[in-house]
């Protein structure tokens, strides 16, 4: 256990921060509260992920700190302090080793009903002090649902509660590794809400590193991970970049907002809790990283598109079935240990088996419902897959709709400046006619589907025996997928899957459309403000919204 480095974020955000980790940026490092008055700690969590105007908000909370305060902002084009309880007496609540799995058991140390904030991301800023004046923040992320859309023509933004959920390793254990088991040394099948969120998934400091390299490798050059490298030395989780509010949804809010769209905001969760929400929005957007989907989730997408919606994914790695249960409080994923694991496996309800979309138990690909799978593309930019690619899509149907206005020609590479295409992406099955990509359909893509832009990506992360490389990946992705797909994980079933691609899509599907630009980085180019990037997004929602692209 080390304190770390003082580190300063936003004005009246600084932070000492504190965590408990080992000593190799590779190995399981998390947060922990401790009862120790010289490791000065504050966390918070809600009871629920998103709430709406007129719900009982219930903040819990866990200090070693005298006196602490509770600010919520809403994280939109502009930060907006709608909430502040200042100088509560701090009070610290064991917590159970098993937090990660069951909740942490803290009481209600806040709660009120909700007044009519305008929907949006929130922020619940907790700043604990000692009886020195020093202090240390955490930041918790809820939604804020609209009773009924902002405007009618408001986007809703789905945040991947899903994906947050999987990567969170606060408390020791997430959906890929952790203290569980008789060694302690195993994942979390089983992950619950009621705990905090690991430090980075709802807020970070400029200059955050993302997971996608800037610059391509020198020859010979080690394998590295730069962002794991700078959460290690600054104290965030490894899994920062990977998921949260903070590296993806955020800066759709803030760019869409600042570009004049009326932006809602819900969670996966939602669309498997409520699924009528969706009914009244003409669009609605995922961003970032939504690799984890339960099927009731699945099914409120597909009818939404159906019924006329429209969908606007500009997210990648679409991966693995969960299932949600305990009224939204529990999260569970076997992943490739689901044959064996799953309790579902051998019942009636073996379809819900949380493993791969496309092992032949489940037999959903992702291809029907957004026309690509994550298994069909999966790493690019980042480590030793791909590190010396474009960074962007090559286009190949610059006529396109989405493309209008963008100037962009047959063969340009579409966020190569910004590096856009990585760090997972997902594809199909497809072939090329006369110099353009169409898809087979042999995995379930839909036959009238266009390929507007893509390129490639691996599963598989080379060893060329770089001094100073540690893989991070290898060749363990490349096993998982052909377990999945072949139940063999041989030479020649690793040949068979560890070439993959990224792409651009978009097709008719009742009398709803969807374009997906699968990538997780996409934002990268709102961030970088990349005039390519934001042109096809605002193309994107107006078409969807039904506003004419020159408004």
């Amino acid at each position: 256990m080390n304190p770390l480095h003082p580190g300063r974020n936003a004005p009246n955000r600084g932070v000492t921060i504190h965590t408990q980790w080992t000593n190799a940026v590779f190995e399981n490092f998390h947060e922990l509260p401790l009862h120790d008055k010289s490791h000065l700690g504050a966390w918070c969590y809600t009871d629920k992920l998103s709430y709406q105007p007129g719900d009982t908000l219930r903040i819990h909370t866990c200090t070693t700190g005298v006196r602490y305060d509770i600010r919520i902002y809403r994280d939109g084009a502009v930060e907006t302090e709608v909430f502040a309880k200042l100088a509560m007496p701090g009070v610290f609540h064991p917590t159970p080793k098993d937090c990660s799995v069951n909740g942490c058991g803290w009481p209600v140390a806040l709660e009120f009903t909700v007044p009519p904030w305008r929907s949006g991301g929130y922020i619940i800023h907790i700043c604990g002090y000692d009886d020195n004046g020093n202090h240390i923040d955490h930041h918790f992320p809820v939604a804020l649902r609209a009773v009924s859309p902002s405007a009618p023509d408001a986007v809703l933004l789905v945040t991947c509660t899903g994906t947050w959920m999987a990567y969170n390793d606060w408390g020791g254990s997430n959906h890929y590794e952790g203290i569980e088991g008789e060694h302690e040394d195993e994942a979390a099948p089983v992950v619950s809400t009621l705990r905090p969120f690991s430090r980075g998934i709802a807020w970070l400091p400029e200059g955050a590193p993302r997971i996608t390299l800037s610059e391509p490798p020198k020859m010979g050059a080690a394998i590295r991970y730069p962002h794991m490298e700078w959460a290690y030395a600054n104290g965030f989780s490894k899994k920062y970049a990977s998921a949260g509010w903070a590296t993806y949804e955020r800066h759709f809010a803030r760019w869409a907002e600042s570009q004049g769209f009326t932006v809602d905001v819900a969670t996966q969760y939602d669309l498997q809790l409520m699924p009528r929400l969706l009914d009244r929005y003409p669009c609605i957007v995922l961003v970032g990283h939504d690799e984890y989907w339960s099927a009731e989730m699945r099914d409120t997408v597909e009818n939404f598109v159906e019924g006329g919606g429209h969908v606007a994914r500009f997210a990648g790695n679409f991966g693995w079935q969960i299932r949600v249960e305990d009224g939204g409080t529990k999260q569970i994923c076997y992943k490739t240990d689901a044959p064996a694991k799953d309790p579902v496996r051998d019942t009636d309800r073996k379809h819900l088996l949380t493993s791969s979309w496309e092992d032949a138990d489940i037999a959903r690909p992702g291809t029907l419902t957004f026309g690509l799978n994550g298994s069909s593309g999966i790493y690019a930019g980042w480590g030793g897959c791909v590190p010396r690619g474009s960074g962007g899509f090559t286009v190949y149907r610059p006529e396109h709709w989405a493309f209008e206005g963008t100037d962009l020609y047959y063969g340009d590479q579409l966020g190569a400046a910004s590096k856009v295409f990585g760090y997972e992406v997902d594809g199909c099955d497809y072939t090329f006619r006369n110099g353009l990509p169409y898809p087979t359909g042999d995995d379930g893509a839909p036959m009238d589907m266009e390929i507007i832009a893509m390129n490639v990506a691996t599963t598989f992360e080379a060893d060329h025996g770089n001094a100073g490389s540690t893989l991070f990946i290898g060749d363990a992705d490349s096993k998982a997928v052909a377990f999945q797909k072949l139940r063999r994980t041989d030479e020649a079933a690793i040949e068979s899957v560890k070439r993959g691609s990224g792409m651009i899509v978009s097709f008719e599907r009742g009398r709803g459309s969807i374009f997906n630009a699968a990538t997780c980085e996409w934002v990268a180019g709102l961030v970088a403000r990349d005039p390519f990037v934001e042109k096809v997004t605002a193309n994107v929602l107006n078409r969807f919204i039904g506003r004419s692209s020159k408004s």
